[in-house]
């Protein structure tokens, strides 16, 4: 009996082994529960992995961490790891899509139309990515710019946004994601519509890595993502809706009424997930077309995106799973 006990325990000690340790890092919201579910459901540890998934508090620290290899993977707005190559001149590369935002644009209460924002304070992450562009775009589309007609404060992630605003009645807007967004319409705050209504196609959050650690390591790569597909899956099926909802309550930190709101966005294929964590290359194109109106970058001319993204490793991974 001892023998086949210490058998029994060398062979599960081998298969711990032999998992690839992978660290992931993200923002604690909604489009983080495909990789959460992959984590907590045990589909990582099938395809081979020990995924240790992280937070971060701002993209600022998180494009820092990937290229210092705090982490190996980072899950966010891709559009941070152009912001990589072209502010940092680090060699990282998009390698998933994910979802369209899910942004909206929230006000303080008192503000009637985009005219009541002048000269006012807004909060965005960091001042020069993402969505703070997509608040840029959206006032500048209604008469205000940047510096002239209104102010940023870089305060940090969606949860800082809409703290910032619960708090200070000073902080007049920002984009907000769910479950923010949520949690913002239920304390009082006004929605002046979606991102994807007033700006179109966008692709907003992706999985991206070095270059040089993706080559290094494509079949740890391919492996994650193949579980990143099939978390993807997992989450949004309605046979696991409640189980799903639990784990937005629980690693997110909010009441389970709006984590089973926050799993009807995801769920809902036109505003949600992105089936299999697709990647939107015409929305992609927005995004850059985006950087170079807003940022000037480029000489205000959009490149072309082959130069950013890589879906071989997303081929080879869907590949994996059929």
């Amino acid at each position: 009996m001892f023998r086949i006990l210490s058998i029994l325990l060398c062979l599960v000690s081998s298969v711990a082994s032999a998992q690839t340790a992978v660290r992931v890092k993200m923002f604690p919201g909604a489009q983080a529960l495909p990789v959460i579910a992959a984590a907590s459901q045990g589909i990582f540890e099938r395809h081979g992995l020990k995924v240790e998934v992280l937070f971060t508090v701002n993209s600022q620290e998180q494009r820092d961490g990937l290229a210092s290899g705090d982490f190996q993977i980072a899950q966010a707005a891709v559009d941070n790891a152009v912001a990589m190559v072209e502010l940092a001149k680090h060699d990282v590369v998009i390698v998933t899509g994910g979802d369209s935002s899910m942004n909206e644009l929230f006000v303080q209460p008192e503000v009637r139309s985009y005219a009541d924002l002048r000269g006012q304070t807004l909060l965005v992450d960091a001042p020069n990515t993402a969505y703070a562009l997509q608040l840029k775009k959206i006032l500048l589309m209604n008469g205000l710019k940047e510096g002239a007609d209104y102010k940023i404060n870089p305060i940090g992630g969606t949860a800082l946004r809409l703290k910032g605003m619960r708090e200070n009645k000073e902080f007049k807007a920002a984009m907000l994601n769910p479950p923010f967004s949520i949690d913002a319409k239920a304390s009082g705050l006004k929605s002046m519509g979606s991102a994807a209504d007033l700006l179109g196609a966008y692709q907003a959050t992706g999985t991206f890595v070095l270059r040089s650690w993706g080559k290094a390591n494509a079949d740890t790569l391919e492996r994650y993502i193949a579980g990143f597909i099939e978390g993807s899956r997992w989450a949004v099926n309605p046979a696991n809706r409640e189980a799903a909802t639990k784990l937005l309550s629980e690693r997110l930190k909010v009441t389970p009424e709006v984590a089973a709101r926050t799993w009807e966005i995801l769920s809902d294929p036109k505003i949600g997930l992105a089936r299999d964590g697709r990647f939107d290359m015409q929305g992609f194109r927005n995004v850059l077309a985006l950087r170079a109106e807003i940022e000037g970058s480029w000489g205000g001319k959009a490149p072309a995106p082959d130069r950013y993204v890589d879906l071989s490793y997303y081929d080879n991974a869907l590949k994996r799973l059929r």
